[in-house]
This record gives C-alpha cells, sequence and structure tokens, in this order.
C-alpha cells in the first residue's frame, strides 16, 4: 500500500490494517545507492542543499581504499555521503545490530557514534513497541520486504520528546545490511497541531467547535469506548440562549460576541465543578450561534444531566457585565441522558434538539428531559404531515353525520359533516389529529374543498331519495385559511351549481376567534356567502373574544354554544347535592336570549343526557347535537333517520 511520503502519517500495512501515530508502507524495490545519491545530491534531506555543499567532491581522496580488493570493483563509494548527510542514519546488519552511524543520527539521539555501534538498532527507535511494526521490520532484515516507514516518538537524554519519521531499506547484496534513516519531523507535528487546534476550535469563544464536538461524540459512542470501562452511558445538555437575538442585533456583534464567551466561561466553570468528583469533565462546545453542548461520558443516569442543566441555568441567570452594560439573557436546555449501546452520534443530537424544542415552547428559561412518548407523538405527527396531501389524491378521507335535532319535536333538522382519515398506518383518525396540521401546511384547502363537495353531494342526495320529507340542512366547518388562501366563494357557488343543492340547506362553520375581529376578505366573504343565502354559523360560542357588540354586525345566521356550557347541565334533578353553580344555567340562557334577539337560532353542542336536553329546551335553546341523538354515522345511517320522526328512538347510542 502506498503513503505520502512527506507526511507519513497514515498508512496500510500488511492485512489491510489502517495506522495512524505506528504505520508501515511497502514500496517498490529500488538500490539504496540510487536513492542516497539523489537525495544527497539534490539536497532533500533538510530542505535544499546550500550552494557550497552541491560543489563539494562526494568522496575524499583519503576514504578512497587502495588496498588488493577482494570484494567486486563496482562496490559504490558512498561512505562520505553517508558520514556528511544531514539526515540521521545508521548502518544495521541483517541481525538488527548497528555497525555504523554518522553524526546527525547521534546528535539526534543525543550520544556519539561511537556509542551507537554495536546498540539494537530497533531499541534506539522503538520498533517493538507494536507487532506489525516488529513484524515488518524483522521481514526487511530477512529480505523479505523492500521497504518500512513508521512514525514514532522518541524521549532525548535531556528529556524533551520527539517526533521520527524512520525508514528502513536494504543496502546492495554485497553489504549484507540495511539503513536505517531517521528523520526529525518534531516541528511539522507542531505545525499540524497548532493548525488541527485552530480548525476544531471556536475562534470567539475558544471552546471545541461543532467538528470537535462530533468527533469525540462518536469516539465515546464506539463499542470498545464504554465496554471496557465506565457506566456504558451518555447525557447530553444541548441549550441555546433566551433573547441573545435581540442583544446582538440591537447592541452590536462585537457586543454579541464578548457574551458568547463570557457564557463559555461559565459553561466550563459549571462543566469543571460537575466533574470534580467524577472521572471525566463534561466537554463544553460551542455547535454554532447561541447554542451550546455539554457531552457527559459515562454519565451515571439522569439526576447527574439534571444536576448539571440546573447548575447551568443558574450561572447564566445571572447579568453579565458586558461593555460597561449589565446583560440578562436565560438559557432554554434539552437533556438527553441513555445507554451508549445502540446510540448515534446523530440520533443522540437529534433527540437534544427535539427536548430543547420542547423548553422552548414550554416558556423558555428551564431545562427539559427527553420523552419517548411525547417524541413519539411528535414522530407520528411529522408521518401525518407528510403524508396528507398525497392521501387527499389516494382518498383516504372519509365523511361521518352526526344529527342536529331540532329540541321541541326531535326530528332531525340537518347534519354536521365530520371527516376521517382512514390511514394505512395509523387507522381511523380523528379531526383533532390532522386540521392543525393541514391548517398548518397548506393542505387545509384541498381538503375543504373535498369535503364541501362531498357534503353536500350527499345533502342533495338524501334530498332525492327522500322527496317527502322536509329536506335536511348539512353543516361543513370551514378554516379562516380556506379563505385567505381559495376562493371559497367561487368554491361554494361552483359545488352549489355542481350537485343542485339549495344555498339554504348549506351551513358553513367558522370557529369564534376566527370570525371575531375579521376585516378586509374574511368579512367580505362571510357577506358574500350569506347574501347568496348560505347560513353562516360561528362555532364553539363563548370560548374566544365573545364581543357581542361585533356579533351583531357579522353576516351570522347561527350560534353554536360550546360543549363546556352543556356539561354544567349534568346533574339529575332528583340529587341536589350534585347540582352545580345556578351561574351556569343563568349565563346560557342570557346568552340564548341575546342570540333571538339579534335573530340568530342557537344549537347546543355535547347534549348527552335527557336532564341536558330538557333544560335547554326549558331556556329556549333550537337545536341539540350530542350522543343523546347520535355519534356520527356513515351515510346510510342517516337516511335510516329520515324515516324515523322521533330522532332518539331511531339511532340513539348506536
Amino acid at each position: 500500500m502506498w503513503l505520502d511520503r512527506d507526511t507519513g502519517d497514515r498508512l496500510e500495512g500488511p492485512g489491510a490494517s489502517l495506522y495512524d501515530r505506528h504505520t508501515f508502507l511497502t514500496f517498490p524495490a529500488r538500490t539504496e545507492i540510487e536513492y542516497m545519491r539523489e537525495r544527497a545530491v539534490s539536497g532533500t534531506f533538510e530542505g535544499p542543499a546550500p550552494a557550497a555543499d552541491l560543489d563539494r567532491p562526494v568522496v575524499t581522496e583519503s576514504e578512497i581504499d587502495t588496498s588488493p580488493r577482494t570484494e567486486p570493483a563496482s562496490r559504490p563509494p558512498y561512505r562520505s555521503v553517508f558520514t556528511a548527510a544531514p539526515l540521521a542514519m545508521a548502518v544495521v546488519d541483517r541481525e538488527g545490530t548497528v555497525v555504523s552511524a554518522n553524526d546527525a543520527l547521534a546528535a539526534l539521539l543525543g550520544t556519539s557514534p561511537d556509542e551507537l555501534a554495536g546498540s539494537v538498532a530497533a531499541d534506539l527507535v522503538d520498533l517493538t513497541s507494536d507487532a506489525r511494526t516488529w513484524h515488518a521490520y524483522g521481514e526487511v532484515l530477512r529480505g523479505r520486504q523492500s521497504r518500512l516507514r513508521c512514525t514514532r516518538r522518541l524521549k532525548h537524554p535531556d528529556g524533551h520528546s520527539l517526533w521520527v519519521q524512520v525508514t528502513v531499506a536494504p543496502l546492495p547484496a554485497e553489504d549484507r545490511g540495511v539503513l536505517l534513516s531517521v528523520a526529525d519531523i518534531s516541528g511539522r507535528r507542531e505545525l499540524q497541531a497548532r493548525l488541527r487546534h485552530l480548525q476544531m476550535h471556536d475562534p470567539v469563544t475558544r471552546l471545541p467547535n461543532r467538528t470537535l464536538f462530533f468527533e469525540r461524540l462518536s469516539a465515546a459512542l464506539e463499542a470498545e469506548s464504554y465496554e471496557q470501562s465506565g457506566t456504558g452511558r451518555i447525557g447530553l445538555c444541548y441549550l441555546d440562549l433566551d433573547g441573545f437575538k435581540a442583544i446582538n442585533d440591537t447592541l452590536g456583534h462585537r457586543v454579541g460576541d464578548r457574551l458568547l464567551a463570557a457564557v463559555a466561561e461559565r459553561l466550563t466553570r459549571c462543566a469543571d465543578a460537575s466533574g470534580h468528583s467524577r472521572t471525566s469533565t463534561p466537554l463544553v462546545a460551542r455547535l454554532g450561534g447561541d447554542e451550546f453542548a455539554l457531552l457527559v461520558e459515562d454519565s451515571t443516569g439522569t439526576e447527574q444531566l439534571a444536576e448539571l442543566a440546573e447548575s447551568v441555568l443558574e450561572a447564566i441567570q445571572d447579568p453579565f457585565d458586558i461593555a460597561g452594560q449589565r446583560l440578562s439573557v436565560s438559557a432554554s436546555i434539552g437533556v438527553v441522558e441513555r445507554h451508549a449501546a445502540g446510540t448515534t452520534a446523530t440520533a443522540l443530537v437529534q433527540a437534544a434538539d427535539t427536548t430543547l424544542y420542547w423548553a422552548k415552547a414550554d416558556g423558555k428559561s428551564r431545562w427539559t428531559l427527553f420523552d419517548p412518548e411525547r417524541n413519539a407523538h411528535r414522530m407520528t405527527r411529522q408521518a401525518l404531515a407528510s403524508t396528507l396531501r398525497p392521501a387527499i389524491e389516494r382518498g383516504e378521507f372519509q365523511l361521518e353525520y352526526q344529527p342536529l335535532v331540532g329540541m321541541e319535536d326531535d326530528r332531525l333538522h340537518g347534519v354536521e359533516a365530520l371527516v376521517r382519515w382512514h390511514h394505512p398506518q395509523f387507522g381511523v383518525l380523528t379531526p383533532n389529529r390532522f386540521i392543525g396540521l393541514a391548517e398548518e401546511d397548506g393542505s387545509i384547502v384541498p381538503l375543504g374543498r373535498w369535503v364541501l363537495r362531498t357534503a353536500c353531494r350527499q345533502a342533495r342526495r338524501w334530498q332525492i331519495d327522500h322527496p317527502d320529507e322536509p329536506p335536511i340542512f348539512v353543516s361543513v366547518n370551514v378554516a379562516v385559511r380556506q379563505v385567505w388562501d381559495s376562493d371559497l366563494v367561487a368554491d361554494v357557488a361552483e359545488t352549489l351549481a355542481e350537485t343542485g343543492l339549495a344555498p339554504g340547506l348549506l351551513q358553513l362553520e367558522l370557529t369564534e376567534s376566527a370570525v371575531m375581529g375579521s376585516a378586509g376578505r374574511p368579512l367580505q366573504a362571510l357577506k358574500a356567502l350569506s347574501d347568496m343565502g348560505v347560513r353562516i354559523a360561528i362555532d364553539d360560542f363563548g370560548t374566544g373574544y365573545s364581543n357581542l357588540a361585533y356579533l351583531s354586525r357579522l353576516p351570522v345566521s347561527v350560534l353554536k354554544l360550546d360543549g363546556s356550557f352543556v356539561r354544567g347541565f349534568q346533574y339529575d334533578d332528583r340529587d341536589t347535592a350534585a347540582r352545580p353553580n345556578p351561574a351556569d344555567e343563568v349565563v346560557v340562557e342570557a346568552m340564548i336570549q341575546l342570540a333571538h334577539r339579534l335573530g340568530l337560532t342557537v344549537t347546543a353542542e355535547c347534549v348527552e343526557t335527557s336532564a341536558q336536553a330538557t333544560r335547554l329546551r326549558s331556556i329556549g335553546c333550537d337545536t341539540g347535537q350530542g350522543w343523546l341523538y347520535s355519534r356520527p354515522v356513515p351515510p346510510d345511517r342517516i337516511s335510516e333517520l329520515l324515516d324515523t320522526p322521533d330522532v332518539q328512538a331511531g339511532v340513539g347510542n348506536p
């Protein structure tokens, strides 16, 4: 395998094993004399050689052997090169003993060439510290491998450490040995360390940055990190500063940076205090912006993380004196603590980020512990949101209808259309599970259009199938976003024309908070629909603005009392101890009388008992809706009700 000959820090050896600090590599065979001549003459041992050195003879006259030769006459004269070369070198025999060493090697190791002669070469440069390097060295000595290169950290006699790059290569066969060369790369390693520190640390806070944080986190989650020792658990406090953006925007980035640095100092103190009596200190890192993380390896449980989060909150809540100003911020913290086994860095950070969002949503300036059930609900919500629009196209939605019954005659006057999502994974879902999502992403517009057309088409079908019965109206819920993001008036007009349903048999329900204070386009749409003959109802009346003065100016024809008022009627005449406050009934009666004076009819929701119905009837309520009459049912059950004069007798509580 090949390696960058300049660094030698990462290379691959026999068996495809990757090394970092102790590595080796085989290179294509080449005679060492060619290699030495090339590098000595070109000056590439330690940089370009001075011009004077290049002009000097390679071999001096005194070094020429004039005695009778018993060796080949062509033996290369490299002795002077070996002696004068600035690269530290030694000739080692096949047994691994130093035959001779040059002055450069002696100076590097803090000794003399004579003292190096006869030494064990492997001990001088620490080639025995790992089995693979030792084996490769032996292969070179035996001539089975062409070269070995590795990086070693050596101890100088004066006490300092130095990093060297060791190369072992065979000499020509007649020399029966190898050449050991040692290059001091301490300066390069120091520069690399400084560059890595700059690369891995945030310049504002001097804390580890996102890259180093994930490097440490990934290392902590490797099996060998937690299986050999420790608790096998890991914890993370993921925090975000509350109110930092306002400070940064008003006082400038310079003040903002100084505030971040001050926050980093307090976080570091909290981490040091937390790790004082433990085996390790939490890692504090700045992940970007005003987001920080405290990584706890070998955590002892949620209590340790909770204590750390509490200390961080207290530390940050104390005011900061920055640039002559007293600044106050707080923090929201997401806390995750779990077994390291089976956890990935991405999953841990994602869980912490989600929990941080919960902390902010719950009111900020607090810490929140990760809740698997809450997260499952969030994941389900996300899954529903991503499949809402395709579900409309696939026809996964169906309508059920709940009767609206006249209080005086117990007859069916209308129905409210309620949408159901028949989800292939989660089963039948009621509107409270997905309507909010549909309003957020805008899919409420196509969904609402489908509900409107389906309900009107069904109402017209009942009218055709039961010509002898008074036609019933259908009530459809409408979100405000449908008014803003679509032409609701045009959609209603087109639907009525397409289905043949009379405008008076369609009722549109909007919530009180959506209708009260309506202006501009929503109010214009409501007036246009009312002028068309469509009935407008305020749903859940009594829970929102209750701006009665404004109510008189809206094109509304029906008030639907919120079920919370009706539930206060759940008592029996014979059970005097269970009677609620009479004020509940007084309030409902007052709202009904006011509505009648304004020419509006009133529908009571959540009617569940005969006693409730009796009292509502006695105070003038017009229509009731609830389980006393029927739960939401498929269209064919409504057809059965149309053939039954008494709704309670026809359906009741299926």
